[in-house]
């Protein structure tokens, strides 16, 4: 019996010894989902965000590439700003070559609450990118601001349908 006890003893011994694992950093933090805002207010629509379309006003088709759609004439978003200081008008599209062989150059105007801040002539396809500075008194606050941009001259596609006049990426307003 005593035996068995030396066993028994000898048995606990090995088993409470073991190996632990080595320490290691804990793993990083991230947000609970990818592209979670609960607290921003829209400045910039992009096309791609799954909410696009409560920000859309007018002149923006369904005719999509995911991460772009056709604009018409005057294309126009809706959106809200906290605060009206240091505001630039900022869009990215691209006058796409099928257009460009139709309309050749363009002009295209761009406006903040149907004042319009700045114009710019296109005379070569492509992607391009417009910024200038908001005017004060333009924008209120906490307020629904719209912010659009006119082409002068529209593509009419031959097999029929809307009349195009850029592809739209993003539009609205940025801070400095």
């Amino acid at each position: 019996m005593n035996l068995r006890v030396l066993l028994l003893s000898a048995a606990a011994l090995l088993s409470a010894c073991q190996n632990m694992p080595e320490p290691y950093a804990p793993p990083e933090q991230r947000q609970p989902f990818e592209n979670f805002r609960p607290y921003r207010i829209s400045r910039v629509v992009n096309m791609a965000d799954g909410d696009v379309d409560s920000h859309i006003v007018s002149g923006i088709t369904q005719i999509s590439g995911g991460s772009w759609r056709w604009a018409e004439q005057r294309p126009t978003v809706r959106l809200t700003v906290r605060s009206v200081e240091h505001l630039k008008y900022t869009i990215d599209f691209t006058i796409a070559g099928t257009t460009f062989d139709q309309t050749g150059p363009v002009t295209v105007s761009f406006f903040v609450n149907d004042h319009q801040i700045g114009s710019q002539r296109y005379t070569a396809q492509g992607n391009q990118h417009f910024e200038t500075p908001v005017p004060d008194g333009l924008v209120e606050a906490n307020k629904e601001v719209t912010v659009a941009a006119e082409i002068d001259k529209l593509f009419t596609p031959p097999e029929g349908g809307p009349r195009l006049g850029f592809i739209l990426t993003r539009m609205g307003l940025t801070q400095e």
